[in-house]
């Protein structure tokens, strides 16, 4: 997506040099076809120590950030981070096209609430301080909301807006024990791999509490899941696998949700709010 370069295409126009010169930094060889996403090219390369991937991104905060978090893990269930260089990250290969959408809705639930509990960690001291946190994430979503509703047309009852907001009120409190959050997981983030059998790639740090994602977990597979029963069931796998407070849980996906289905109209997003409206009317 261009919208990631102040500069238009500048970027792109620049990735064969930049592949080039990361190449010859790190002694590699390209090794198969380059795949993307909306952020990023990934290269299959490899030298004489092992397979790897070579992924470019557009200069910013958002690459310092996911260097940062990939870092702080250090492999903990998340691909490993083997050098990086300005914009351009050498990865331990993981097998493409294989993520979480390739195996049955049950058992990615289940491994999406896992890896959600094995990334809580506490934070030396220091390390995470500087870190978003979910409370503060949630309250200053607060600040906007209503006023996008009333900008959007009123997309959704005006008492699911003061609910999300009640519940949002006790979310943005923080006074529960703050652990590091991975703020953009589910089943297209998390790829099959070599040295686990699943690992996540373009983590978000955080700090909080760790179902702060959890409803991105159901509505990217929300398809699915044709009844508000199966969509239970699906939230009950991932609660019981991430080990956290089912009602809590619960007021995570209901504030998340809104908000996402807001962010999602104010974009231009068509099936995503549709979904939203599904999990909202179950929960």
């Amino acid at each position: 997506m261009p919208r990631w370069s102040r500069d238009g295409t500048a970027w792109l126009d620049e990735l064969p040099e930049l592949i080039r010169s990361s190449c010859e930094r790190w002694r590699l060889t390209v090794s198969g076809t380059a795949v993307h996403g909306s952020n990023a090219l990934v290269v299959p390369v490899t030298r004489a120590d092992g397979d790897f991937v070579l992924r470019l991104t557009p200069p910013g905060p958002d690459a310092v950030a996911q260097v940062a978090a990939l870092r702080f893990w250090n492999g903990r269930g998340t691909v490993h981070l083997v050098d990086t260089h300005r914009d351009a990250m050498l990865l331990e290969r993981l097998t493409p096209g294989t993520s979480l959408h390739t195996v049955p809705t049950d058992e990615a639930m289940h491994i999406l609430g896992s890896t959600m509990r094995r990334l809580a960690i506490p934070a030396p001291p220091g390390v995470i301080t500087d870190v978003p946190s979910t409370a503060a994430a949630v309250a200053r979503r607060m600040a906007t909301m209503e006023q996008e509703w009333r900008h959007l047309g009123r997309p959704f009852p005006e008492s699911r807006l003061r609910e999300a907001l009640e519940i949002g009120a006790r979310l943005s409190q923080g006074a529960r024990p703050e652990l590091a959050v991975n703020g953009d997981l589910h089943s297209a983030q998390v790829l099959r791999a070599t040295r686990e059998d699943w690992l996540v790639v373009d983590p978000v740090l955080m700090r909080g509490e760790i179902d702060y994602d959890l409803a991105r977990t159901l509505w990217t597979r929300l398809d699915e899941m044709p009844s508000p029963a199966r969509i239970v069931r699906h939230f009950d796998i991932v609660v019981t696998a991430a080990e956290t407070d089912r009602d809590r849980s619960r007021d995570w996906v209901v504030f998340r949700t809104a908000d996402f289905w807001l962010w999602g109209l104010t974009a231009g997003l068509t099936d995503d709010p549709q979904r939203c409206a599904r999990l909202l009317a179950t929960f």
